[in-house]
């Protein structure tokens, strides 16, 4: 990954965060990105990678919002010249059934976790294409087998798949490829809330009898993002212990 430029939207903690710090690892400058209430973790992560000798530098933007997306966009060619690689992290859930859920809800996981897709693949897109660089987008397994209480999640990380099916039609002409990985249960901070009754289920489920680790996901996003993966577009790649099936 040396002399590569990282976009990682959703990147202050969680699965962004160590996809960050493995790109940083192998010699990737990262661009770090959340919202403006993140800004301490942002610092955190960048910190923590320059600790490691590694090159980081955060941006504020709220994905949901294009007109964010583009100035941050902007910064970053300012910044660094170029974009090779971006991976379209940032996601939230609002989980209700659909008959609790408000207008509100519904639209806000909508506008993050899939208009914020579009924003920033769209706005980063001619960078992209001129380094023949490469979009990773992350689904989920929920947006191909459904979950209760989360119709507007689910919709989301299924339009998702869709989208990343016609985009890398659209730009495969120039070079560029365009993939999503579906993760299921992995361990983070959302999941540790989930009831031990629950997860006992959820590993029964699961061939592999256990959670996944956002260190796992980071070294699928560093394949698909490497040379190796030259040939891989339009794909979804379920990475979830066996859950899907």
């Amino acid at each position: 990954m040396n002399n590569k430029i990282v976009l990682i939207t959703g990147s202050s903690q969680g699965i962004g965060k160590t996809i960050a710090l493995k790109f940083a690892s192998l010699g990737a400058s990262v661009a770090l990105n959340d919202i403006p209430s993140q800004e301490e973790n942002l610092k955190a992560t960048k910190k923590e990678i320059e600790s490691e000798k590694g090159t980081a530098e955060y941006f504020l933007a709220d994905v949901s919002k294009y007109e964010d997306v583009e100035r941050m966009i902007n910064e970053i060619k300012e910044k660094f010249g170029k974009i090779d690689i971006l991976v379209n992290n940032a996601g939230i859930c609002l989980d209700k059934t659909l008959a609790k859920m408000s207008v509100e809800e519904w639209q806000k996981v909508i506008d993050v976790n899939l208009t914020g897709v579009f924003n920033c693949s769209k706005a980063a897109l001619p960078l992209i294409i001129s380094n023949k660089g490469k979009i990773i987008n992350i689904s989920s397994v929920v947006g191909q087998r459904g979950n209760f209480g989360q119709t507007n999640y689910a919709a989301t990380k299924a339009g998702i798949i869709g989208f990343t099916k016609s985009l890398s039609k659209e730009v495969g002409k120039f070079g560029v490829t365009v993939n999503t990985i579906a993760p299921g249960f992995i361990k983070t901070r959302l999941t540790e809330a989930i009831p031990d009754k629950f997860k006992t289920q959820i590993t029964m489920l699961t061939s592999l009898g256990r959670f996944g680790e956002p260190e796992e996901v980071a070294d699928l996003i560093i394949f698909l993002a490497s040379d190796k993966a030259s040939f891989i577009t339009g794909a979804t790649i379920n990475i979830d212990g066996g859950l899907s099936i």
